[in-house]
């Protein structure tokens, strides 16, 4: 049975990522939070999954390449840095980044990449996104994951093309850029919208979280498909074969 590690063990995600490793048939091996040994925990695992926070990605990489276990990375709010950092990781284990562990969220980024590459730029592509109250980073990780399979699909650079925090006289929306909204509010695990609006007709892409156990679910189930996996970059798309 696979050992899996959490860190981030008393986050939101902890209790959920239990459960699911539970369900998975499955080993919890342990977890760790600030201040505890990563280290240790590596030692003792088969795959580490992280739900904690930017600031100990470095840490939680070394120790990951230092005992030669692949890691999972849902940890969101990640800058240019930090994805500097995985690659780097990359070179000895296999690391699997993600802004979202979704299965549903997966599919929806195929999707949404698939119709970005095949609308032309008269298509404008806006993103809402909705969380609960005390959700820290916006975009959500997920949001920007959409923006950039809609990038994909266009064939632009991401940073270079989106618009956010609209106030004010902003002028006219400059074609070809791609929109992000934010609303926080309430108990919302996560709904992203990705809108894709033309003259005289609009298409419209969702996914509604109910309940964060998808995420653990699919966490848990991308653990399973990184062990014994070559040094490498990956992302849940690969773990469904898209």
């Amino acid at each position: 049975m696979a050992r899996i590690g959490i860190i981030g063990s008393k986050g939101r995600m902890g209790a959920a990522l239990v459960d699911a490793i539970g369900a998975a048939g499955a080993v919890h091996a342990g977890g760790v939070d600030k201040g505890d040994d990563v280290a240790a925990l590596a030692a003792q695992c088969d795959v580490l999954v992280d739900f904690s926070a930017p600031a100990a990605l470095e840490g939680n990489l070394d120790a990951a390449v230092a005992a030669g276990v692949p890691i999972v990375v849902g940890t969101t709010g990640l800058e240019e840095r930090h994805h500097w950092l995985c690659d780097a990781a990359t070179d000895r284990i296999a690391v699997l980044q993600t802004g979202n562990t979704s299965l549903g969220v997966t599919l929806l980024a195929h999707l949404v990449r698939e119709a970005a590459s095949r609308l032309g730029e008269d298509w404008d592509i806006e993103i809402a996104e909705t969380h609960h109250r005390m959700k820290v980073d916006a975009p959500s990780g997920t949001a920007l994951l959409l923006g950039q399979a809609a990038a994909e699909g266009r064939g632009i650079d991401l940073p270079a093309r989106s618009a956010r925090g609209r106030d004010g006289i902003t002028g006219a929306r400059r074609p070809g850029d791609i929109g992000f909204a934010a609303l926080r509010g309430g108990s919302v695990a996560g709904d992203h919208t990705v809108h894709f609006l033309a003259d005289d007709e609009r298409i419209a892409l969702s996914h509604l979280a109910e309940n964060r156990r998808i995420f653990a679910k699919g966490a848990v189930r991308a653990a399973h498909w990184l062990i014994g996996k070559a040094p490498g970059r990956y992302a849940m798309k690969d773990v469904l074969g898209l």
